[in-house]
């Protein structure tokens, strides 16, 4: 007998006092119910293991509630900076799953669409690294499985029938009716800088590449000047789906013709306008698909022609790249960027590319991205030996084969012109496998 829906007050009065709580990342948090929670002040020990929240809640905020987070974003970071008791786990995003395996919370909650015909509630914008700890809670008697559905969630589907994007209502422990729909993300604009950079990035991507794209001015630029370039035939194999790709699509660019699962846009999550949430809505051309398979290596490489493309905040003349935090403090976290790195880097044909502006400026002082060496504290999230192409509006750097000497001066031509010398004569003292430090 399928749950008769109930309210975010009465789904949030089921969860004890001392309790564990696992949420999906952004868009597949379930926004009215967890601002029922939020209003709840009983809490003693409640632990939530989550990622990138996306909803408005007072949850986090409240004495005896721990958050741990697999990815940081603006809430997050709201969060430390007022005090709250909240954790960083340095994982890649397709190890969400057997870490929710190894810990599994008593409660799974997620969004969905309502059901259909056949009692099928579509996972709508968020695939993810939950699918299986959700319909773990839900065959288990002792644990609970939460709902919450909306019609302003799209209905959208997965590749049946070995990775069905819904759950079925009779798996379901409580079915939440809410009102609340998906966060719209707006698109940053993008500036003469990352037009710079797309212009360079855009002699790597040929007819018939398959693309992953991340989020971000930068990203938006390219996916906008190869909607509006001639060429095309381009396949989508990308964790996250924005509206750069929706464009794409839009200007009959992409024929997913890639190799793997051809015929349509693969990805793990979509996060963008409420346009975005619109044109998904019912349209199969769009699998979604859980993250341990979309960001896999091995099948990021099947892929015809990959080209991922992503960003970073600082390169070293190493080519060590620091991506997810500043100053040794987290600011997001490792998502896909090395799975999307690896993947590329067992052929030739394919290529990963790492965009940056070459400067960024602190306290009123320009400060290069590229640098000599990387002080105490930093923390690396891309190692050297994987790094393939790094751009800046300057330029780009291949430097997938070149020795560390070569690095550093390949680096230092794309580096913005007041740090070029500092750079040559660092990589100088690095030849023949000496340190570039002073």
């Amino acid at each position: 007998m399928p749950p008769t829906p109930v309210t975010p007050a009465d789904a949030a009065a089921l969860l004890q006092t001392r309790d564990t709580l696992g949420i999906p990342l952004g868009p597949g948090q379930p926004p009215s119910l967890l601002a029922a929670l939020g209003q709840r002040t009983d809490w003693e020990d409640l632990r939530v293991a989550g990622a990138l929240l996306a909803v408005g809640t007072e949850l986090f905020s409240r004495p005896g509630v721990h958050y741990l987070s697999g990815f940081f974003g603006p809430f997050e970071r709201a969060l430390r900076d007022q005090g709250a008791n909240i954790s960083f786990a340095p994982a890649d995003f397709r190890r969400f799953a057997p870490l929710l395996e190894k810990s599994p919370p008593r409660v799974m909650v997620t969004a969905a669409a309502p059901p259909d015909a056949d009692g099928w509630c579509s996972l709508s914008l968020h695939a993810g690294g939950t699918i299986a700890a959700l319909r773990a809670a839900g065959a288990d008697p002792d644990r609970l499985l939460v709902v919450e559905t909306s019609d302003r969630f799209p209905r959208t589907f997965g590749a049946p029938p070995e990775h069905r994007h819904a759950l079925h209502v009779d798996e379901i422990d409580v079915l939440v009716a809410g009102e609340l729909g998906p966060i719209a993300l707006p698109e940053a604009p993008a500036g003469d800088v990352d037009e710079a950079i797309a212009a360079h990035a855009r002699r790597f991507i040929a007819d018939g590449a398959t693309l992953q794209t991340g989020i971000g001015s930068i990203p938006s630029a390219i996916a906008t000047r190869l909607a509006q370039d001639e060429g095309g035939g381009y396949g989508l194999h990308t964790e996250m789906f924005t509206d750069g790709c929706m464009r794409l699509h839009e200007a009959g660019k992409v024929t997913n013709r890639k190799g793997h699962l051809d015929g349509v846009s693969v990805t793990t999550f979509a996060f963008g306008s409420q346009e975005l949430y619109d044109w998904l809505h019912d349209n199969r051309d769009v699998a979604f698909l859980p993250v341990e398979h979309v960001n896999a290596p091995e099948v990021i490489a099947r892929n015809a022609g990959m080209v991922t493309i992503n960003g970073a905040l600082a390169v070293d003349i190493h080519g060590q790249v620091v991506a997810d935090t500043i100053d040794g403090g987290q600011f997001s976290g490792i998502g896909g960027a090395e799975d999307f790195i690896a993947g590329p880097g067992t052929s030739l044909a394919q290529r990963a590319l790492l965009c940056l502006p070459s400067t960024t400026t602190v306290g009123g002082e320009v400060r290069s991205r590229i640098v000599p060496w990387f002080g105490p504290g930093a923390v690396i999230t891309t190692p050297r030996h994987q790094v393939d192409v790094v751009i800046t509006e300057h330029g780009a750097a291949e430097l997938e084969g070149l020795t560390v000497h070569q690095r550093g001066l390949a680096l230092a031509e794309i580096a913005a012109p007041a740090f070029r010398d500092e750079l040559r004569e660092a990589a100088e003292r690095a030849s023949k496998g000496r340190s570039p430090v002073i």
